[in-house]
């Protein structure tokens, strides 16, 4: 099913975010992971793309087996380093698994690798305009509540933005954030620049302290004191540091979904333990304790 059409009908939507096996590693461990968290009833559940590529074929392994499971797939797929007759290949290939939802990304190229020269795709809205033109899919992309590392300022950033959303994109996934008011103003300059493209709010459930620390030195993700302080506290005990987790990202969903925000997405880490405890604790706001 299109996300797309998801959107339209349900007054709140709940995602979880996986990532492919390395090659070489336990692909039976992979199909573990989709079964139990496509157990869960998430609506949907998106897979990630190697650097440069290199795993996409596991990406699109694991997104079919997300739909055999009756679960609708979103696939991600990056366009850095790629030519367009690439491009369309993974294209067809998708369609022929009976994937149609692709987060479109530019990508980052593995270090020490050299953009090839007939490479022809500069940013991501590059990518969307071919996806749309290729066939019917529903396509989304990623934005950034605290603006894009490699940007100058956030306005130059929500103007690549507000391209995308020209380009046909029909969702926005959020980078991970930590303190609901980032998200809540920049929604607003959202509206005020009329970008008016549904957003997936990207929720991170911090379980242990190594995580964060390298996810906010890619990032640059920004951490409230009250997050900082759950940090120095518990991040030394791991079993209290994942309690402490869970109940800040089930914190922050509620905030937001009181606050209408209508799309949460879960960056799981493949771990469905994690997301059965939040879903569990979200059971009848999310609608899925029917």
């Amino acid at each position: 099913m299109f996300i797309r059409d998801l959107i339209q009908e349900k007054p709140v939507l709940f995602s979880c975010e996986l990532f492919p096996p390395k090659a070489g590693t336990d692909l039976a461990r992979a199909d573990q992971v989709v079964e139990e968290t496509a157990a869960l009833r998430p609506d949907f559940i998106s897979v990630t793309y190697g650097a440069g590529g290199n795993n996409s074929h596991n990406t699109l392994r694991m997104a079919k087996h997300i739909e055999e499971q009756g679960c609708t797939a979103l696939a991600h797929l990056t366009c850095v380093g790629a030519n367009s007759e690439t491009i369309r290949e993974r294209l067809d290939e998708m369609r022929a698994n009976g994937v149609t939802n692709i987060l479109a990304l530019r990508g980052d190229l593995p270090a020490g690798m050299e953009k090839p020269a007939d490479a022809c795709f500069q940013h991501a809205e590059d990518l969307v305009r071919v996806i749309k033109s290729h066939g019917d899919f529903c396509v989304g992309g990623a934005c950034y509540p605290e603006c894009h590392p490699e940007s100058a300022d956030q306005e130059e950033d929500l103007l690549y933005l507000k391209r995308k959303a020209e380009a046909g994109c029909d969702f926005f996934t959020t980078q991970m954030f930590f303190d609901n008011n980032v998200l809540y103003r920049f929604l607003y300059k959202l509206y005020a620049r009329h970008i008016d493209v549904p957003v997936f709010a990207g929720i991170m459930p911090v379980t242990n302290k190594k995580q964060i620390k390298r996810i906010v030195g890619l990032s640059g993700t920004s951490l409230p004191p009250r997050f900082q302080s759950i940090l120095d506290k518990f991040g030394d005990d791991s079993a209290s540091m994942e309690e402490a987790g869970i109940a800040y990202a089930t914190e922050q969903i509620i905030d937001l979904i009181a606050n209408g925000v209508r799309g949460v997405h879960l960056y799981s880490m493949n771990r469905p333990d994690i997301a059965a405890r939040i879903m569990g604790n979200l059971s009848h706001i999310l609608g899925k304790d029917k």
